[in-house]
């Protein structure tokens, strides 16, 4: 059955992990939300990887998991070009690889994609030790329907882009999940309450598992208006209730463009909403030209 070698409070599983490249996911705040089995490959990869090596290393010393003389090497946007060679090398040789985000689940949010497709591409083992994940925790405490939900990621920074990309899922017929930075979260949040709707219901959720987490339930229009008299700080992740898929009435129409004529070009202003509300653009680029004429 091997050695196993005892640290602190903990007994390590010494034994060689099987050749590969391991995803192993961390916690988002709370150091104890690890799993014992990203343990177990923390403290026997040949090779840890990280996001942010200086996080990592400070984890590993949190749970008594010894370096022991291993490397820590960085892998991020910045460098992934240069790194994916020497990681797959190492793989080709036999070694085991274990690659954590900065916090919580590799791939989602992260830079691992390209390199899981790199390993994937060569016909090198893969695999992963699964754990905590800002969407799923989110998604727990919103108190909004769990049964379909879509991760949308970051939106887009622009306020332009940033509605369009929301006049794109204002019918689905799912939960929507971001992820938001604190300084932007206001204008996202209003933004969201004029594409999708005020009476939407939402959540913002801050500082997940961490000491001061907090977690905003109500309307899309309440929230913006929250997040303006009392703003928010860490990690911010922003759950949105599902679409109905119905179709506008022809003054929700034209309410809609009226008010995003106010910020955006003709032709912007028509896309967004027959984008929005599933209908022919052609027709509604017709009455934003109307009702810019009046204007």
């Amino acid at each position: 059955m091997g050695n196993r070698e005892e640290t602190g409070n903990r007994q390590w599983d010494a034994r060689a992990l099987r050749p590969g490249l391991y995803f192993v996911a961390v916690p988002i705040g709370n150091a104890r939300d690890i799993t014992l089995r990203a343990m177990d490959v923390l403290a026997a990869a040949d090779l840890l990887v990280a996001e942010d090596t200086r996080s990592l290393r400070k984890l590993m010393e949190i749970h008594g998991i010894p370096l022991e003389g291993r490397k820590v090497l960085a892998y991020h946007e910045h460098n992934g070009a240069k790194m994916r060679p020497v990681l797959l090398q190492a793989l080709s040789e036999g070694k085991s690889v274990a690659y954590a985000s900065e916090a919580g689940t590799p791939l989602i949010s992260d830079p691992g994609f390209d390199l899981s497709r790199a390993v994937v591409e060569q016909g090198l083992p893969l695999q992963a030790a699964p754990g905590a994940s800002a969407v799923l925790t989110a998604l727990n405490v919103a108190g909004l329907p769990t049964d379909r939900f879509l991760f949308a990621g970051f939106l887009p920074s622009s306020k332009a882009a940033r509605r369009s990309a929301l006049a794109d899922m204002a019918d689905v017929a799912a939960t929507l999940v971001f992820y938001e930075s604190p300084r932007r979260v206001g204008a996202m949040l209003a933004d969201a309450a004029r594409v999708l709707g005020e009476e939407r219901e939402a959540a913002l959720c801050r500082e997940l598992t961490k000491k001061f987490e907090e977690v905003r339930r109500g309307t899309l229009g309440e929230l913006a208006q929250g997040v303006e008299t009392a703003p928010v700080k860490g990690e911010v992740v922003v759950v949105i209730g599902r679409g109905t898929g119905q179709e506008a009435s022809e003054d929700d129409v034209e309410t809609q463009l009226r008010e995003a004529l106010k910020t955006m070009s003709v032709r912007d202003a028509a896309e967004m909403v027959a984008k929005g509300q599933g209908v022919n653009k052609r027709k509604i680029y017709s009455l934003a030209l109307k009702l810019s004429a009046e204007d």
